[in-house]
Formats: C-alpha cells, sequence, structure tokens
C-alpha cells in the first residue's frame, strides 16, 4: 500500500483513504470477495492526484456550480475565480483541492481535518467509520472568519454501474439546467427520471438536482451480488450524475442546489457567524446477496 494511503477495516469491509488528495475516499471492498462497492481505483488513478477519479471526496463550502464570478455576502460581494481546468465556473468549493490531515485513527475510524483561507477562513472535519458492514462519514465545517458567511455542504461519491444497476431515491422535484449546466427552473420529475420505485438508470445523460429528498436511497447491483442502503441527514437535496457509457455513476447528497447563492432565499445554505457550523452524514449499508436474492431494505 501507498505510504500516503491509509486503511481501516470491519467485519464485512475495508477501506482506503487519501488524505492527501482532498481527504477522498480511494476504494471501499467487499472483504470476503474484494468486490468494489465504490468505483474502483487502481494506482495510475491515484498518480493523477485528483479527487474526482477517486471513489468519494467532500464538497466545502458549497457544493457543485456559482455563477457570476462570486456571490453576496452580508459584508458584500466575495469575488471567485475558477478553480478547475475542466469547468469555466467555481466548483465544490475548496477543501477537495487541500491536503488534510489525520487527526486521529483506530482500526475502524478515522478523523481528517484541513484548514482553508479561501475563499474564506473556515474548517472542516469528515469523521469516517466501518461498522458491521456500513460505511458512515460526518463532514463538519466551522466558520472562522470574523465576518458572517453562506456555507453549503455535499458528498461526491462515485459507484460502480452495471447494465442491470438499479436505484430507488424519491424527489418531487428537479432542477431543470442550460447547457452552461446551470439550473434553469423546477419541473415536475419525468417518467425517465422517476425512482420512487427501483428502476435502472437513463441510457441518456443526467446531470441535474433534485429536490424534496428524504435522504434515502438504494442502489442494487445484481451482477455483482449486493446492495447499498444509504440515508443522508443535513440534504434535502441530490445531485444525479449519469454519464453514458461509463461505468460509473454519481448520486450526491448536498444540502443545497446548484448555484443556490443565486436563487431566492438561498436554499439550503446557512449563514455561519465566527465559530458556528454546520455538518451533513451521509451512512451507506452493504448487503450481499443471500440465497440468490438480496436481503430486504433495512429503512
Amino acid at each position: 500500500m501507498p505510504s500516503n494511503l491509509i486503511e481501516i477495516s470491519d467485519q464485512l469491509t475495508h477501506l482506503t483513504l487519501a488524505p492527501a488528495i482532498g481527504g477522498s475516499l480511494v476504494n471501499w471492498t467487499a472483504r470476503a470477495t474484494g468486490q468494489p462497492l465504490l468505483r474502483h481505483n487502481d494506482q495510475q488513478a491515484l498518480n493523477i492526484g485528483l479527487p474526482g477519479k477517486l471513489g468519494c471526496y467532500p464538497l466545502a463550502p458549497w457544493s457543485n456550480r456559482i455563477a457570476k464570478e462570486g456571490f453576496d455576502n452580508p459584508d458584500g460581494w466575495l469575488v471567485l475565480t475558477p478553480n478547475s481546468a475542466t469547468d469555466p465556473f467555481p466548483i465544490h468549493g475548496s477543501a477537495w483541492q487541500q491536503a488534510w490531515q489525520v487527526v486521529s485513527q483506530t482500526a475502524n475510524e478515522v478523523v481528517l481535518e484541513v484548514r482553508c483561507e479561501t475563499p474564506f477562513t473556515y474548517r472542516a472535519e469528515q469523521r469516517i467509520g466501518l461498522n458491521n458492514g456500513e460505511l458512515s462519514i460526518e463532514l463538519r465545517v466551522t466558520h472562522l472568519a470574523e465576518k458572517a458567511a453562506w456555507h453549503g455542504l455535499g458528498l461526491h461519491p462515485y459507484f460502480p454501474r452495471r447494465p442491470d444497476t438499479r436505484l430507488q431515491a424519491s424527489a418531487a422535484q428537479v432542477w431543470l439546467s442550460d447547457t452552461t449546466k446551470l439550473p434553469t427552473g423546477l419541473a415536475p420529475v419525468p417518467p425517465e427520471w422517476d425512482f420512487q420505485l427501483l428502476k435502472a438508470l437513463p441510457e441518456g445523460l443526467v446531470d441535474n438536482g433534485f429536490c424534496q429528498w428524504d435522504g434515502h436511497c438504494r442502489i442494487e447491483q445484481p451482477e455483482l451480488g449486493y446492495a447499498l442502503e444509504c440515508q443522508a441527514s443535513g440534504a434535502d437535496y441530490f445531485l444525479l450524475y449519469c454519464p453514458p457509457g461509463l461505468g460509473f455513476f454519481c448520486i450526491e447528497p448536498v444540502s443545497h442546489p446548484v448555484n443556490a447563492h443565486h436563487l431566492p432565499g438561498k436554499p439550503g445554505l446557512k449563514l455561519l457567524e465566527q465559530g458556528q457550523s454546520t455538518h451533513l452524514d451521509f451512512t451507506l449499508k452493504y448487503i450481499p446477496t443471500v440465497g440468490g436474492g438480496l436481503l430486504p431494505p433495512t429503512f
């Protein structure tokens, strides 16, 4: 194992992390079979050094894109600049571009922390644990700057995609978007994107935010022999990214819609004073195939 990785495990699963690459999770696997539960990553992916090539990474102090080169805070306009070579907008905050430090580690839990000075001073912490096949991620940010600022959070996991992969995640509405991937308005969820009941992923591109979510989703992988029961708190929205022809998809629990800083009421964002915090939690329960079928949902 490369020296820049750390690992934890429980009775059923094993997790490797790369704190120096944006506090990212690298691989989460079933111990009995070696089956990847997040998108599998090899040394080549690690060598690229980008969280978006790994298994999961934290989004703070906002998720996804922000338009207009900044946003209003109580003390005035905060200027932002694009921070990714592949996107014209500032995207996913700044924590993912920093090296995180290990605060503590046991056999089945690790606490990571980073202090960021851009776009304002804040501290982010991830408490990541394994317990009987359940991966838990607790993401917390604390505002450290003297002047208040708007905060949002998210997690960006990548999951294996096979022809028979199925998803359940109930949402009332979806944000439609334009060619810049910024939202243009809310609409009823179309039938092909309606995952109230388990169904296969769409063949075409989906890169949209869904709202009025209860935080629960289920991912079934019949070919791979398992399901994941997932539950988020502090996240009333999820982003679904299904790129055609690639072997992965993303369902991202987030506290706010894309470009919330410029939507009426700044939905899902929190204005934090110095010393105040906000958090988002996500659990993913590994359920192996039993007797040719899957164990029933636990939620």
